[in-house]
């Protein structure tokens, strides 16, 4: 069952003219960042994604009946492709009318990873490590939190703070982010100087973090 459901969902990749890397980086952007390595997986069938990532999935590769695309059933069951358009057309309508807009709860919450992304010597940012927390605090642009271990980016983030971040493919000059490097995450701040892209810390007892290969630094986020 689950090589099936991998295998649907690579085929569905393929058919949309992505890659692993690029739909990795539209979860990542829907506030849900997994690697490409992760995405592999799931598509091998070694293992299976959450039912918030699967749904993401779907979202990112614009699979509008979940159920009918997986299940063969559904609203869509019996329609060809045109058939399937029509309804996709007519829920729009239904959604834009806003006659039928679900009630919203009062309340947020956010995701906050257990593993301590480092603002000293680094810790890996675990894909699937994490618990929810009550957000009625948290900016609203915010995606995710992570707890800072170290003393590296003080005096701004102290060890044990609770960070908040928003999930962007990319960050400037300047701006501080959420990255990994050679298997561990940082929390830093992003100097493109022209001798090379670095990792800058706060705290003046660091060293810069010289990224040899900016293409392999990956983003999880901007810190807010």
């Amino acid at each position: 069952m689950f090589e099936d459901i991998g295998a649907h969902i690579a085929s569905l990749r393929r058919a949309a003219g992505l890659s692993q890397k690029e739909v990795a980086h539209k979860l990542t952007a829907l506030g849900e960042p997994i690697s490409d390595k992760a995405l592999s997986k799931w598509e091998k069938g070694a293992t299976l994604p959450s039912a918030r990532q699967f749904l993401l999935v779907c979202l990112a590769l614009d699979v509008s009946d979940v159920s009918g695309e997986f299940m063969g059933e559904g609203l869509a069951k019996g329609l060809n492709a045109a058939g399937r358009r029509k309804l996709t057309e007519y829920a729009d309508l239904l959604r834009r009318s806003g006659l039928y807009e679900p009630h919203l709860e009062r309340g947020r919450a956010i995701r906050l990873y257990t593993l301590a992304a480092s603002a000293g010597p680094g810790q890996f940012l675990d894909d699937s490590d994490y618990q929810w927390i009550d957000a009625a605090g948290a900016p609203r642009q915010a995606d995710f939190a992570v707890r800072v271990a170290g003393d590296s980016m003080e005096p701004r983030f102290h060890d044990g703070d609770t960070v908040y971040v928003k999930a962007v493919p990319s960050v400037g000059h300047g701006e501080t982010g959420l990255f990994s490097w050679q298997g561990s995450g940082y929390i830093k701040v992003l100097h493109d100087r022209p001798d090379g892209v670095y990792l800058h810390s706060l705290n003046p007892e660091y060293e810069d973090i010289p990224i040899s290969d900016p293409a392999q630094l990956r983003v999880f986020g901007k810190v807010l």
